[in-house]
């Protein structure tokens, strides 16, 4: 009888016990998915392996290039993404890029989407999230390289260049003269006279105004094509890449017998500017065997069929429109479909370290419009010739890679790479600036003359 009832009594206790851990687990989930969602606007940030965070700021003492950052207050750029900062003061200012990045608008807009990328990378680091350190975010600005001004000029322009009544201007030009009031404030602009300050404007019209102002800044451009020689040019500024619209065609094996078409141009044809060479062109070219050569645009499945069609051609067309570039290039870039640039204002980005005749063709548009020229250039192309640009293609396409976490090497790298080349001639100037200073009437020895702008936007 006893060893019966401890047999039953036994089960119980298992059911019990049983019934408990469902009981505390139910609750556990319960109360983890009540938990706060990640923050609106964010994407969760890549970690590193085994699910940590690197954790480790960047030493300024082993960078390459020192950045003072300005706290823009957030309507200069994240908050242009509609993030909202969860505090108040400096802290405030800028996400939290360890836990997550905020959302940038897809389609168009990312082609001109630099001013983002290279904020992050400012931001981690300082936070201590994942990159490979080449510029680190400094709080003194005597210790730093370079004074980095974060107003994502390009989506201001995209997003905000279009008056708005009752108003009688756009708030994009409304922003670029509350810049130039922030920065005729600054003592580190007062110190150099802006010529150590570094102005993201991407896009042509981006920061369409204030150009005129901001002249003795260091500019990342996409071209010179709307810039007079006097504001921007290649003796201090910076030439970026495009953000690719395309994808990566990870794994190409598609070599020279795989791509059928062997010249392809899709997009608009009629352009203003230098953009008539492409209704040239189109008539020369129309009736071609194997060139692909007719509008297109991103509308509809526009991206999907440049992606196919690039990736099926030998040689892709990049020929000037509007202005001297076009993110076409990169998209040929990362299609591994060899680029035909042709564009006699162009300025291609890292030129002084990369030869662009290794993965090219560089025609010139008065030679390109010639009948018969362009077909028995590219005609006379080898088969292994061309083999050798498409593996230099692969090679290289990672020189023009935007993403986050940065790596070594993208664009993002090489920007700054390119930047810190500049900085001995940025002091050379500020240098030569000061020879006079301790005579001029009311300054003191750090103080160089202004601009009549900066003592007129001064409060």
């Amino acid at each position: 009888m006893a060893a019966s009832a401890a047999a039953f009594r036994s089960p119980l206790l298992w059911l019990f016990a049983l019934a408990a851990v469902l009981f505390f687990a139910s609750w556990y989930l319960l109360l983890d998915s009540a938990a706060a969602p990640p923050a609106r606007h964010l994407h969760q940030g890549p970690r590193l392996g085994g699910g940590r965070r690197s954790g480790k700021k960047c030493d300024p003492a082993e960078a390459l290039l020192r950045v003072f950052m300005y706290d823009l207050p957030p309507e200069f750029h994240f908050g242009l993404l509609d993030w909202k900062p969860a505090g108040g003061g400096a802290g405030g200012v800028w996400p939290d890029v360890r836990d997550g990045v905020p959302e940038y608008p897809g389609g168009l807009n990312l082609q001109h989407s630099i001013e983002y990328w290279l904020t992050l990378d400012l931001l981690a680091s300082e936070q201590g999230a994942p990159t490979p350190c080449a510029a680190v975010r400094v709080r003194d600005a005597a210790a730093a390289d370079v004074v980095f001004v974060p107003f994502f000029a390009s989506l201001s322009f995209n997003r905000h260049s279009r008056v708005v009544p009752p108003a009688r201007d756009s708030e994009d030009r409304a922003l670029q003269r509350r810049l130039l009031r922030f920065l005729a404030a600054r003592p580190e602009w007062r110190r150099s006279g802006g010529r150590d300050h570094v102005v993201l404007a991407h896009h042509p019209n981006g920061m369409f105004d204030a150009r005129y102002k901001l002249w003795p800044c260091v500019f990342v451009l996409c071209d010179f094509g709307r810039y007079p020689l006097s504001v921007a040019n290649l003796g201090k500024d910076v030439i970026a890449p495009y953000r690719h619209v395309v994808g990566n065609f990870a794994n190409d094996t598609a070599g020279y017998d795989n791509r059928p078409t062997l010249l392809y141009f899709q997009g608009a044809i009629y352009r203003k500017d230098g953009g008539f060479i492409r209704q040239e062109l189109y008539y020369l070219l129309k009736d071609e065997r194997d060139v692909h050569f007719s509008f297109g645009s991103v509308a509809g499945n526009g991206i999907e069929q440049a992606t196919q069609g690039m990736r099926a051609s030998k040689f892709c067309l990049n020929i000037a429109g509007d202005t001297p570039s076009s993110n076409r290039l990169f998209d040929s870039i990362v299609s591994h479909c060899v680029p035909v640039i042709i564009s006699n204002e162009i300025e291609l980005p890292f030129e002084d370290v990369l030869d662009y005749s290794k993965f090219c063709i560089i025609v010139r548009g008065e030679d390109a419009i010639k009948k018969g020229f362009l077909m028995n250039l590219i005609k006379g192309i080898s088969q292994e010739e061309w083999t050798r640009m498409w593996n230099r293609l692969k090679e290289v396409e990672r020189h023009f890679e935007y993403q986050y976490p940065s790596q070594a090497g993208d664009a993002v790298q090489m920007i700054w790479k390119a930047i810190a080349r500049k900085v001995p001639s940025i002091r050379l100037k500020i240098n030569r600036l000061r020879r006079f200073s301790r005579f001029e009437s009311n300054k003191t020895n750090e103080t160089p003359p202004q601009s009549s702008w900066v003592q007129n936007q001064a409060p």
